[in-house]
Order: C-alpha cells, then structure tokens, then sequence
C-alpha cells in the first residue's frame, strides 16, 4: 500500500513538470542581420517563382489531359491563352478610348434631326 501511494506522488511529481516545461516561456529569436534578411527574401523569393512554375506545369497537363479526352470524344476544343500584363496594356494602347472623344462617337449625344 505504501509503494502505491508513493508511485502515485512520484507520478504526479512528473506531471506537473512536464506541464510546467509545456508551458515555459520560450526567449525570443535573435534579431536578423541585413543580410540575413537579404538571404530570407532571395530564398523566399525562388521557392515563390518554383512553385509559380510548378502551378503552370499542373495547369498546362491538366488543360492538355481535356483537351485530349475533348478529341477522343469527338469535340474540337480552341484553348484561350490569358492576356499578360505586358500584352494587356498593349492591348488596351491599340484601341482608341472613347473617353477622350464623346463628340466623335457621339456617345452622349442624341442624333441631329
């Protein structure tokens, strides 16, 4: 009865280090130096370009895999290729914006009788 009640003890003695360890505070991380932080940003920096080629592989297999399985079935699929940024604003350059000229397009204007 004695070697029970005392394993218990020892058993609850250990609990509550273990708890009170849990529960430590940590200290905190050391400041980064400039260069540190350059080598965080380059290393941020190339996982973020790796997983942006990675997406557009996955995107370009899983277009590739309906278009193909579009053909078996018998169905002709045009893909749409997204406009870039680039090829965006040189798009909008091109066409003239009616903005600029209301009276030419006659876009607030009733017709003249």
């Amino acid at each position: 009865m004695q070697m029970t009640s005392m394993r218990a003890m020892l058993v609850a003695g250990l609990v509550v280090a273990m708890y009170g360890a849990a529960l430590a505070k940590l200290p905190p991380a050391p400041a980064l130096t400039d260069v540190q932080k350059q080598e965080a940003a380059a290393k941020k920096s190339a996982a973020d370009a790796k997983d942006k080629t990675e997406l557009t592989r996955a995107q370009d297999r899983a277009a590739q895999n309906y278009i193909a399985a579009q053909r078996a079935k018998g169905v002709t699929v045009t893909p749409q290729l997204p406009l870039g940024d680039a090829a965006a604003s040189a798009e909008q350059q091109k066409t003239p914006s009616t903005k600029a000229t209301p009276e030419k397009a006659m876009a607030h204007s009733p017709p003249k009788k």
